[in-house]
């Protein structure tokens, strides 16, 4: 993807102090854009990084981490200029997609502040998930902010919100039952293919590509004393051959797919192809050879890998991720009751993150005392020192008691400012330390 380099791009931000700045999340999801848009708004793994950078050159832009999954692409920034970038980064987006503005905006949610963090922590915790509970998005997650790290594109900010996020996810996995009875999308496709055929258990798999969802569909289709034979099907053959011994299964090669349609009942399709992997053309001509007996295909791979047209051809059944939510509904209801739970310890953290993250006006203020404490004590430090025949053992002594006094002296203010009471106004204290110690003067 070639990344524009339009009128609204500019200078990377001056640095901000930041508490001046404002947590902006925007994205879509499973909620808001069908399959058919999110397949062309998804980011390529090859796609992040220079998409990371393009965004974080942008004025408005402080910190930057993107999130692309099936279900999901979001934004989440740090910015000075949150109307700004409302409007900027969706059209930015719409631009290297060579989409409408038009098209996308109606699906695009923004969140801002205490929203914006809620959002991100239901999302690491799999609140806001198609199946409740899921495991795979905080790993997800972890790697959308492990490729922001790596392009330097977080800070201070970003980086103790992740982590936060990242804590949360656990204690809701460790302290609810959210993650209990095995729901997954591959479980759901699953469940489905069980209601077309009336047993599993000797129908033949075909599994093209090695995408984690279509590895634990097979796995859980294993766990349905399934005895009939399975077929893996792989870009790179050595991939394929290392998965296929993993299920005790078949290895073929991409050309040869065409060919086994002609034998397999179901197909878990999951890759990263831009394209069709199976089309109409692939599937018709066989289905006389296969004397119409049912053939089920499960395509959960974004963009999707099989041609939706199939649908249309007499006992073939084609399912996306977005049709298997009916699936899904019927098999997350003992999650709910676990959600509340889960809900209070994602507000819990929302209020210990916002306390946190207001305390960084503070630390201006705390750092200019110390600066201004350390630069009056130094002066008098080395008068003295020049009126006294000390050697160096005795001066470096003299040096070190001076910083422990400064270091208790600061403790209580530095304590204070940064937690005054919920009933009291930060801010007056804070402008009161700064008068009181003249410290907006530049002179010392």
């Amino acid at each position: 993807m070639n990344l524009p380099d339009g009128s609204r791009r500019s200078q990377a931000p001056q640095t901000i102090s930041p508490d001046a700045l404002e947590i902006l999340l925007i994205g879509v999801n499973h909620r808001t854009a069908p399959v058919e848009l999110r397949e062309k708004l998804a980011f390529a793994t090859a796609e992040t990084e220079h998409a990371l950078l393009t965004l974080r050159k942008l004025s408005f832009v402080h910190e930057v981490l993107l999130i692309s999954t099936c279900n999901r692409v979001e934004v989440l920034i740090t910015t000075d200029q949150a109307e700004t970038a409302s409007q900027e980064i969706p059209a930015h987006i719409a631009e290297w997609k060579s989409m409408p503005l038009s098209r996308l905006k109606p699906a695009v949610y923004i969140y801002a502040g205490d929203e914006a963090v809620r959002h991100l922590f239901r999302v690491t915790a799999s609140l806001d998930s198609m199946v409740l509970g899921e495991p795979q998005i905080l790993g997800q997650v972890k790697e959308a902010y492990k490729k922001a790290v790596e392009a330097k594109t977080t800070g201070v900010i970003l980086n103790r919100l992740m982590h936060k996020a990242f804590s949360i996810a656990k204690r809701v996995r460790s302290e609810t039952g959210i993650g209990g009875h095995a729901v997954s999308i591959s479980y759901a496709a699953i469940e489905l293919a069980k209601k077309i055929f009336d047993s599993l258990a000797d129908k033949s798999v075909l599994m093209v590509g090695a995408g984690e969802m279509a590895e634990l569909a097979v796995e859980h289709l294993l766990r349905n004393r399934h005895s009939g034979g399975i077929f893996v099907a792989n870009r790179t053959f050595s991939v394929g051959v290392e998965l296929a011994n993993r299920f005790n299964g078949t290895p073929i090669k991409f050309e040869e797919i065409p060919k086994t349609l002609e034998s397999v009942d179901i197909i878990v399709s999951s890759t990263g192809a831009p394209d069709f992997v199976i089309t109409r053309d692939h599937v018709k001509p066989i289905m006389r050879r296969r004397k119409n007996r049912p053939l089920f295909f499960i395509d959960i791979a974004v963009p999707r890998d099989i041609d939706p047209s199939i649908n249309r051809i007499s006992n073939a059944y084609l399912y996306d991720i977005d049709d298997l939510q009916g699936v899904i509904d019927e098999n997350i209801k003992s999650r709910r009751k676990e959600s509340l739970v889960a809900e209070r310890i994602v507000e819990e953290g929302g209020i210990r993150f916002r306390n946190w993250y207001e305390s960084l006006d503070v630390v201006p203020t705390i750092v200019a005392l110390r600066d201004k404490l350390d630069a009056i004590a130094a002066a008098e430090l080395n008068k003295t020192l020049h009126s006294l025949n000390l050697s160096p053992e005795e001066a470096a002594a003299l040096k070190k008691m001076t910083a422990a006094i400064i270091k208790k002296i600061l403790h209580d203010p530095t304590v204070f400012l940064k937690n005054p009471g919920s009933h009291r106004n930060k801010s007056i204290y804070i402008d009161l330390t700064r008068k009181l110690f003249n410290l907006d003067d530049d002179i010392v």
